[in-house]
């Protein structure tokens, strides 16, 4: 019987991962990448590996039709609702035309639930994004679900050599927004493609949060790694009111995605917090 195959659209810090978990169980990997040198990177790491710009027409590869599984989780880096809607709307759009999936899994985020109050939120709660990129999101949710398949709503994801908070508490950019009393939502790499995984390889369809299982206030968050690198927490600042996707506070439960089998290797964001500063140099400097 021949291999299954998965697609997955944005082979970068998640992708990558996502493909590795594939790989390793036996399947036919593609990944597509802004770059022919990413390409030929993902090649040598024994997936294919093609550039392609999903926000225009896509030409597949020979006997890449109608794969099991198509993921989306492509990013749209810095840009505005402008590059979301090529990337996230009109990118799946494209993608579902030419590769005719049987199954897709579309990487969104919890930057969809707009609670400012703290309360707790499900896949059932309000989605009512405060900003334009996040009904952007929705838009593309809307697509994939429509034909019956998984959208993972991440939270913040870090991972090696990647964490905005950890990066602003070592550069001194890092602020106590009006207190720290925000709760903060966040998932390791690792465990966010591992979701990716467990979706794809069970019948499921719908929406599901992907995030570790303890939500923490940022005050609690900075105080962790002020802890662990015995340094004071950052100042008191004003909240950042004008961040991309929205300010937002709340607590996102994944317990949908738990009953599915699948549960976070880092619980929490101090379950990893070593990790990563192991693998931050600046982290060793006075």
């Amino acid at each position: 019987m021949a291999s299954p195959q998965v697609v997955i659209a944005g082979c970068g810090f998640l992708g990558e991962a996502a493909a590795a978990l594939f790989l390793g169980a036996g399947w036919n990997v593609l990944g597509l990448c802004a770059s022919e040198a990413s390409a030929v990177r993902l090649s040598s790491c024994g997936l294919t590996g093609m550039a392609a710009d999903i926000s225009s027409e896509i030409v597949i590869p020979d006997g890449w039709h109608a794969p099991d599984v198509l993921i989306h989780s492509a990013s749209s880096g810095r840009g505005g609702a402008d590059a979301y809607r090529a990337v996230y709307r009109d990118g799946l759009r494209n993608l579902m035309a030419a590769f005719h999936p049987q199954r897709v899994i579309f990487t969104g985020s919890t930057s969809v639930y707009g609670q400012v109050d703290g309360s707790w939120v499900t896949e059932d709660s309000s989605a009512e994004p405060p900003r334009e990129t996040g009904k952007i999101l929705l838009e593309a949710e809307q697509i994939a679900l429509g034909a019956g398949g998984c959208v993972a709503r991440l939270s913040g994801i870090y991972g090696p050599g990647r964490s905005v908070l950890l990066r602003k508490f070592l550069d001194g950019s890092a602020t106590l927004e009006a207190g720290g009393s925000r709760w903060i939502n966040q998932i390791h790499r690792d465990d966010g493609a591992a979701a990716l995984f467990h979706l794809a390889t069970n019948t499921c369809s719908g929406a599901f949060n992907v995030c570790d299982d303890t939500p923490a206030t940022q005050q609690t968050v900075y105080g962790w790694i002020a802890d662990f690198l015995q340094r004071p927490l950052p100042p008191v600042g004003p909240a950042d009111l004008e961040r991309k996707r929205g300010w937002t506070n709340k607590r996102v439960s994944n317990a949908r995605l738990r009953s599915l089998g699948w549960a976070p290797r880092f619980p929490s964001y101090r379950d990893a917090l070593s990790g990563l500063c192991a693998q931050d140099d600046s982290t060793q400097s006075s």
